[in-house]
């Protein structure tokens, strides 16, 4: 038969103690494993942002816009899809029995036998070559004149002259433009008017213009053009493929000398004549044309508001 013990004889046995010492230890996990938990996000955080400075590193920085930019942004045809709705409109234009097939299509300025500068949607076709007027700003065709390819007898490329009394030789600051200082001159640079260089090309060598036909700033009597680069050229790479005169030059050659060899007409068996020659503008005048290229009135251009 067990032998009771003496209840005072239990030994007592603190629990507290290690009832306390297991909360420690869990408390103590958790603190670690939350520190743990912060240690990590804080590490993820850092790698984040590491990688985004070196994508912003790696990545270059927006250029603010030039004065430049700002000239070009006033250019209607540059806005986003006048260009494709213009040329849209003027394809529509083309016979295919008397132009024939598109080749390539360009945009330019056109200098008139007065030096005033126009804005031209020029096409190089199969059989002519169209120079359209066309406003960017209302999104309206207005007119092409056509110019049969196997007509055309010589194409000039080369810089621009002006007669020796001609007032588009006097000092650029008579006109507002920026002087071009030359040590020949105490003033400025007086031998050119025009920078850069140009294209004429001449489709009728049996008959010449008319001394009215000259004289008059409206008449459409006289047999050749004048192309310069438009303004627009350094807008983007889509506008200086389409606005690069030389390449136009080239290619207005292939095409004639194509159109030649397909359609000759007598007399014009052998072909155009192509030189590098300087490109004459017989303007003596010349105040209105100055004032005109100055402020592009031969351009769609936005001119600012108007307010009463």
């Amino acid at each position: 038969m067990a032998a009771f013990q003496d209840p005072g004889h239990f030994q007592a046995v603190d629990l507290s103690s290690e009832t306390g010492t297991g909360a420690q230890q869990t408390a103590g996990l958790e603190q670690t494993m939350l520190t743990d938990d912060r240690e990590g996000a804080a590490r993820e955080t850092e790698d984040r942002l590491g990688h985004q400075a070196e994508k912003d590193q790696a990545s270059p920085a927006p250029s603010s816009p030039t004065p430049l930019d700002y000239k070009l942004r006033k250019f209607f045809v540059l806005r986003p899809g006048t260009f494709d709705q213009a040329l849209a409109d003027i394809k529509a234009q083309i016979n295919q029995q008397e132009d024939g097939t598109l080749q390539s299509t360009w945009l330019l300025t056109e200098i008139d036998h007065w030096n005033n500068e126009k804005e031209r949607i020029v096409l190089i076709c199969e059989k002519t070559l169209l120079i359209c007027k066309y406003d960017f700003m209302v999104l309206t065709y207005q007119y092409c004149r056509r110019v049969p390819l196997n007509y055309i007898d010589r194409i000039y490329y080369g810089e621009f002259s002006f007669p020796e009394r001609s007032i588009s030789r006097l000092c650029p600051h008579l006109w507002g433009l920026p002087l071009t200082r030359n040590k020949a001159h105490k003033c400025c640079d007086c031998n050119s008017r025009r920078e850069g260089k140009g294209v004429r090309i001449h489709w009728d060598k049996l008959r010449e213009a008319s001394f009215l036909s000259r004289w008059n700033p409206w008449s459409t009597e006289i047999p050749y053009t004048t192309f310069a680069e438009h303004p627009a050229i350094n807008a983007t790479e889509r506008f200086t493929s389409l606005c690069q005169l030389e390449n136009f030059k080239i290619q207005l050659s292939q095409a004639v000398q194509k159109a030649y060899q397909v359609d000759p007409v007598p007399g014009r068996a052998n072909g155009a004549l192509i030189l590098n020659h300087p490109i004459a503008i017989d303007s003596y005048m010349g105040v209105m044309s100055v004032l005109s290229n100055q402020n592009r009135l031969g351009y769609s251009l936005a001119r600012g508001s108007v307010g009463f």
